[in-house]
């Protein structure tokens, strides 16, 4: 009888014991469950803002300063400024000539770094853009017949100039008007 009470007492322990672990169990599933619930409408309410802000992404574009418009090119050279292809395509000569050593009439890649340092507007420009037949150099023709990606950029009518009002124009677009994409008028 001690032995059947004990018995009892220790399948009464398990039973409890057993209890105990399924209702932490059941806590700790509806933990996960309210966790993965939380992470669920961190996951909407993340993917809610950046749909918002993807539909927004033009009004935020044009309230942000546009580092080809925050400073003009210094190749304007009579300061009116208009910027020309033929001014750009005379700053690139003279940019050419000045790097240039020993005369030889191409450029290699060292004498291309130093254009880079010369001009910000060239700072980022990439030796194989300007080598388009890729043979190690750019020629004279290759550098300054290259195109202005400013003028490309902001030369809205194509008549190889902008403007002041183009710049303005490029500065403040309006909301909802066509935007014309750059064009290559050189080729």
């Amino acid at each position: 009888m001690i032995q059947n009470g004990f018995r009892g007492r220790l399948n009464a322990f398990f039973v409890v014991r057993d209890s105990l672990r399924l209702g932490v169990l059941r806590q700790e599933t509806k933990n996960v469950r309210d966790g993965i619930s939380v992470l669920r409408i961190g996951v909407m309410w993340a993917a809610l803002v950046a749909g918002s802000l993807l539909d927004a992404s033009p009004a935020l574009a044009q309230s942000r300063t546009d580092p080809m418009l925050n400073s003009s090119p210094s190749w304007d050279a009579n300061h009116d400024g208009t910027y020309t292809c033929e001014e750009w395509k005379s700053f690139m000569d003279r940019l050419f000539v000045s790097a240039d050593k020993g005369r030889k009439g191409f450029l290699t890649r060292p004498e291309f770094d130093t254009v880079k340092k010369a001009d910000p507007s060239l700072a980022e420009a990439d030796f194989g853009y300007f080598d388009e037949n890729q043979d190690g150099k750019i020629s004279r023709k290759e550098f300054v017949d290259k195109p202005s990606v400013f003028i490309l950029r902001f030369d809205r009518n194509g008549d190889c100039r902008v403007t002041p009002e183009e710049l303005k124009a490029a500065a403040n677009p309006q909301s909802g008007a066509p935007q014309d994409k750059a064009r290559d008028r050189y080729h």
